[in-house]
């Protein structure tokens, strides 16, 4: 399930009956739908009208431009939440036909990641234009001035940077929001309706006054309060009201003459004017609701203790006295947020002992109404905290399920922390905040607190009353020990994740499905991490059978993804893939895809596909990815399409932009969820060694202490395997040099590699003992013993259990094995194993028969020299490439000429064979 969404925020303000017509600000926001037109921003402080301007130029559309659709979007500081206000904001925009698809309202749940789905948006908006030609849209966000958070302004920012010229944004705001303004007004496409513009003239003021408010003053009285007033709507409201209750002509002049002192100065003295000229009733009523961001009649009546609620809602909108209906229905009403700061500051002027007591009877009635969001608040407002984490405790299940993790990170954050601490539930709940934020100590803190308290409650019977009687009280012992098992996790402790995980499935009722299978999920990732695939497999799969008798079908289809990597290290990719596309078909047969288990689910299969080298394939996977996105409460898995995007760019020779996405990825992992079987500093060593940096890959194997030297241990194997690409690609740069000054390194590698394989073979772990047999195969042809490289190959095609699904395994090792794969494919071997080499020849487009294996690069090409290089081989002239990359055409022969340099060619054609030759193309 998404976020909820509240229709009376897609409401526009009604026009009122007895409007002042303006037409300049008409003509002005009429350029609004001017082509190529991206912004409108209607910027004043509060109280000039800017909100009213809209509704009246939308009526004024309403009337002309028949083929112009509006949806509008009221803002408040809930909004604060960018998944929130794009779930919002998708609505706006469906109520006004612009249909975007359910997968991308599904997507709005990742906050971190918010380029995913706005994408998607653009593109669906895009499409749902060319399908109505001719038809505009505008949409309204009003109050923007609530927003403060930086995501919520980037995500702003991206929409006015991409939106289709269908599309028009309208923003109203008290003050300037940090988007990229001067770019848009240098650009053309922006307008701006300021205070100035919005200020009543002279003539205005005289038409409000007398005719709208129903004054009868003269010419000198109106021009003396717009002097005044400096024309601010809001103040020449209030000074209307209060005229209204002087009937004698000599006190209104004597009024008038009076009036002045700042903006602030007058809403004080005009509210106060105002309320004391109100009914005691009327004035009790507006003060006591003062506390309320929405009103409607029976939760007023909550509020006063009265039965009046509805019918003076209807009689303060019939005064005009600042209300605003929400709805057509006229069922819910805010107060004008200028009015309603004043009245916040009369209740605690006058009444501060009744404010905590105001927000509780909110609290109980919004409760009782299944309103739990704003049941909270107001108890927090109220700082009765008791209450407020009590209702926390009994929302926690449904929040969980529907994955509102931003909602419960706020509500934890916002309890002081004697209260969480007392309350096991809300300890857990803070314990795994922390785990989300990566501080691994403050987990362990939390988890003593949630102990702690359950020990105390049979003991103290006012603790154990606070609490909410529900499954998760119930099942806290057993959690504590899940996540113990995953503090273990991520600290490599396979001992204590296994003895935590145990002690969670023993404290486990029967019907406890999530916590068995949360409890089996550890024992079989503690299996993984010790290097027992075929345990793991096992293990983990009873773990998803318990997720499913749950009914925790994201979390089933999360675990899929876990199996297909653990199917992989056993060396068996096509069972991973029929895994991963009988998940994502039950993730999508529904009609509407569970969005978290989708994305990531098309990641895995980018990656099974990158092996096969079906780039195509696995770019199409990755870019519905992109699309989908991810919630926010899979912070595991968030890292992973970064790293499966890192591998597809460097398979391309894009380095640069393959470092810069594992960054992305690193700073985007959290530990103790998976064994951390791939770390991302070994892959960026990986890319380095592929680069030709083979001195940053030095100084990663000199920073963790990795050494030829080590014993087996699963959990560095990636490492240790690195290091032996590492190494071998040092001595073949020192054997091209001439520099070979120190002992070759290749017996040790050798050494290394022997022991791997033995601890592979022995745990069943195909995926890695045929890794393993292919260094050894390059190992021994960096030492000149073909005949021990050609076995070494042999034995990694013929011991492979799906030798076809393995392709980039071999080509990513260059021109090395290309060369060894030219002297099985022509061997005497058996035809099927000279057919698999010849295969891995085929898909490198490289000769069965070969010139020497080419040595590394002196000097690598760089990031623009690789574009460079892709484009010399084309049919593109000199001047029609330098067009291509923006660049002069002396700037090309520059990179041309460093390109022919470090090639060692003379001509173009030389240059494009000799990087086919290195696998640069």
């Amino acid at each position: 399930m998404s976020t909820p969404i509240l229709a009376t925020k897609l409401f526009a303000p009604a026009r009122r009956p007895q409007v002042v017509v303006r037409p300049r600000l008409t003509r002005q926001l009429d350029t609004t739908l001017d082509a190529g037109h991206r912004l409108t921003l209607v910027s004043a402080p509060a109280g000039f009208g800017k909100t009213t301007a809209l509704s009246d130029w939308l009526a004024h559309l309403d009337r002309h431009q028949s083929q112009t659709r509006v949806g509008w979007l009221s803002l408040d500081d809930g909004d604060n939440d960018l998944t929130r206000l794009l779930t919002h904001l998708v609505a706006a925009l469906h109520g006004v036909g612009l249909d975007v698809d359910k997968t991308v309202i599904e997507s709005l749940h990742t906050a971190s990641t918010s380029t995913v789905a706005l994408t998607a948006l653009v593109n669906d908006v895009t499409r749902a234009g060319v399908h109505a030609p001719g038809e505009q849209w505008i949409l309204v966000l009003d109050d923007y001035h609530s927003i403060g958070a930086s995501d919520v302004h980037e995500a702003v920012a991206f929409l006015l940077d991409h939106l289709p010229d269908h599309l028009h944004l309208v923003m109203a705001t008290r003050s300037d929001p940090p988007l990229p303004l001067a770019r848009l007004r240098s650009r053309g496409q922006l307008t701006e309706v300021r205070a100035a513009d919005l200020r009543f003239t002279p003539s205005e003021a005289r038409e409000f006054l007398n005719r709208a408010m129903g004054l009868d003053l003269t010419a000198a009285d109106v021009d003396a309060l717009e002097e005044r007033t400096e024309g601010w709507i809001a103040g020449l409201q209030l000074a209307a009201l209060s005229l209204r209750g002087i009937p004698e002509r000599g006190d209104v002049a004597g009024f008038i003459e009076a009036f002045t002192g700042s903006n602030r100065f007058v809403i004080d003295y005009l509210a106060d004017e105002v309320l004391n000229r109100q009914p005691e009733q009327v004035r009790d009523f507006l003060l006591r609701t003062a506390v309320l961001d929405r009103l409607t009649g029976p939760l007023c009546d909550a509020v006063t203790g009265r039965a009046d609620g509805t019918r003076m809602l209807e009689d303060l909108e019939r005064g005009n006295l600042f209300l605003v209906p929400l709805d057509a229905e006229r069922s819910w009403y805010r107060y004008h947020h200028l009015f309603a700061d004043v009245l916040h500051a009369r209740l605690r002027a006058e009444a501060p002992d009744q404010v905590s007591s105001l927000h509780q009877r909110a609290s109980a009635w919004c409760a009782a109404q299944g309103l739990v969001a704003d049941a909270v608040r107001h108890a927090l407002a109220a700082e009765d905290f008791d209450r407020a984490a009590y209702l926390m405790e009994q929302a926690l299940p449904e929040l969980r399920r529907t994955r509102q993790d931003g909602l419960m990170l706020a509500w934890v954050r916002s309890l002081p922390e004697f209260v969480v601490r007392r309350s096991p539930v809300l300890s857990i709940l803070s314990g795994w905040s922390r785990m989300m934020s990566g501080d691994l100590d403050a987990v362990e803190v939390r988890l003593d607190d949630a102990e702690a308290a359950l020990a105390a409650g049979p003991h103290d019977q006012d603790l154990g009353a606070a609490w909410a009687d529900t499954d998760d009280l119930r099942t806290a012992p057993a959690t504590i020990s899940v996540y113990r098992a995953s503090l273990a996790q991520a600290r490599g402790d396979v001992p204590g994740t296994l003895r935590h995980a145990r002690r969670a499935l023993d404290l486990a009722g029967p019907e406890d499905h999530f916590v068995h299978g949360a409890g089996s999920g550890f024992l079989g990732l503690a299996a993984w991490a010790a290097g027992n695939v075929e345990e793991a497999l096992s293990t983990f799969s009873e773990a998803v059978r318990s997720l499913h008798a749950a009914g925790n079908l994201v979390d089933e289809l999360d675990g899929a993804v876990v199996l297909a990597d653990l199917w992989v290290a056993s060396g068996r990719p096509s069972r991973a893939r029929r895994l991963c596309e009988q998940a994502l078909q039950t993730a999508t047969e529904g009609g509407v895809p569970y969005v978290r288990a989708t994305a990531d689910l098309h990641v895995a299969l980018a990656e099974l596909d990158r092996e096969l080298d079906d780039l195509a394939s696995a770019e199409a996977h990755l870019e519905t990815a992109r699309v989908l996105g991810e919630r926010t409460s899979i912070t595991e898995n968030r890292h992973r399409w970064f790293v499966a995007m890192s591998q597809l760019r460097a398979t391309s020779g894009d380095h640069d932009t393959a470092t810069r996405l594992l960054d992305q990825a690193e700073s985007l992992y959290r530990r103790g969820f998976y064994p951390e079987v791939r770390p991302i500093a070994a892959m960026k060593a990986r890319v380095q060694i592929a680069a030709g940096d083979l001195s940053s890959a030095a100084a990663w194997a000199h920073d963790r202490a990795v050494s030829v030297g080590d014993d087996p241990n699963y959990l560095r194997e990636y490492e240790h395997l690195t290091l032996a690409r590492l190494l071998l690609a040092q001595h073949r740069a020192e054997q091209h040099s001439d520099q070979a000054g120190s002992a070759s390194p290749i017996a040790a590698v050798l050494g290394l590699l022997d022991r791997l394989h033995a601890a592979a073979a022995d745990a069943g772990r195909d995926g890695s003992v045929l890794e393993i047999r292919v260094l050894q195969a390059l190992a021994h042809h960096a030492h000149d013993a073909q005949p021990q490289a050609l076995s070494a190959l042999s034995r990694a095609l013929s011991g492979a259990p799906e030798p076809h699904s393995y392709v980039r395994l071999y080509l990513d090792e260059g021109a090395p094995m290309m060369a060894i794969l030219r002297q099985h494919a022509a061997g005497e071997h058996d035809e099927a194993m000279r057919g698999q080499a010849r295969r891995l020849l085929e898909r490198a487009k490289m000769p069965v028969e070969a010139a020497e294996p080419q040595q590394p690069l002196a000097e690598p090409l760089s990031q623009r020299e690789l574009e460079v290089l892709r484009l010399l081989d084309t049919e593109l002239t000199g001047p029609e490439i330098a067009r291509e990359l923006y660049v002069t055409l002396n700037t090309l022969r520059t990179h041309t000429k460093r390109i022919f340099t470090k090639l060692d060619a003379k001509t173009r054609a030389a240059a494009v064979r000799r990087a086919r030759e290195r696998g640069l193309l």
